[in-house]
């Protein structure tokens, strides 16, 4: 049994990491979050201790090492986007494997000081990229790479989640925090598409707002044309007509990827890896996080040539 430690227990996929520690027989020590509202812990671990400030957990964590001969193995990481690598530095300091949500970091040259610093501790900083474990998508990495080297493929992603007013208000509507549309609700999917597809080697922009953007992004393998968005006006009319508020598709050469089920799991079942040492490192995580800062400061370009045609009925 291996002690965790979790910070960012309030977030929304706190919920899914303590479902995983529990699901693989380990313990939680102690959580921290500077929110209150944490009543899903008596779900999991009723009786792990709780923090709403860091200095009182850290020296719970002190506390519980010294007195008690409690160490931490690892310290799960679901804070805003801005405060992962923070965070994840923590743990290490602390002797402890850093198990971090998406993204790692919202800038690439930050993976670079994150290696360091595992190097000198001689702990691991894990990331969770669930979307790599999904059968679907096992399914046709396996089969692009029996495919010829040289075979393109032209690829749809269209993803729009609609949020209200509150998410403009949150962290998640500061650039600066969350970085932006395309990190925050874009990110795995561009971690996923070039784990299949292959690197990069042209990402072209098209539209970049607040709560939508757009763009070509082209792999060794594959042509992606892709569409993200936080607009409920943006939804198909037959998704709105269901009640649904989010519609998730990825067309290649015109046939749908069925992805739509088999996520529940997918967070256990990457615990069951990083507990087994086989886990994503930091060098999985770099070339999403190239991508999503590129897109963040690239110059929109003209809608001439290839773009998606979602961008047709923005107006």
């Amino acid at each position: 049994m291996k002690n965790f430690g979790l910070v960012g227990v309030a977030g929304f996929v706190a919920a899914r990491h303590l479902n995983a520690i529990k699901e693989t027989n380990n313990s939680l020590l102690a959580a921290l979050d500077k929110f209150d509202s944490v009543g899903i812990m008596d779900s999991y671990f009723p009786q792990a201790d709780f923090f709403v400030e860091f200095e009182r957990f850290d020296r719970h964590l002190e506390t519980l090492k010294y007195e008690q001969n409690l160490e931490l193995d690892y310290v799960s990481v679901c804070t805003p986007n801005y405060l992962h690598d923070a965070h994840v530095r923590f743990a290490l300091r602390r002797g402890a494997d850093a198990i971090c949500e998406k993204p790692l970091v919202l800038n690439p040259w930050n993976i670079d000081k994150l290696a360091h610093i595992e190097k000198e501790s001689g702990k691991r900083i894990w990331n969770i990229l669930q979307s790599r474990l999904h059968p679907s998508i096992l399914s046709l990495r396996e089969k692009v790479r029996n495919n010829p080297k040289n075979t393109n493929y032209d690829v749809d992603l269209t993803y729009i989640t609609s949020r209200g007013s509150w998410y403009f208000s949150s962290w998640k509507g500061d650039i600066s925090k969350s970085g932006g549309v395309a990190t925050n609700i874009g990110v795995h999917f561009f971690d996923m598409l070039t784990w299949i597809f292959g690197a990069v080697r042209q990402n072209t922009v098209h539209l970049h707002e607040a709560d939508k953007a757009a763009g070509l992004l082209e792999l060794e393998n594959a042509r992606i044309r892709w569409f993200l968005s936080l607009d409920y006006e943006d939804l198909p009319d037959k998704i709105k007509g269901i009640g649904q508020r989010t519609y998730r598709s990825i067309i290649i050469e015109d046939e749908e990827l069925e992805f739509s089920g088999g996520f529940t799991d997918l967070h256990t079942k990457s615990y069951e890896q990083i507990l087994d040492g086989k886990g994503f490192g930091i060098e999985d995580t770099r070339q999403s996080i190239e991508i999503v800062h590129d897109i963040r400061e690239k110059k929109t370009v003209a809608l001439t040539g290839d773009y998606h045609p979602m961008i047709k009925n923005i107006n």
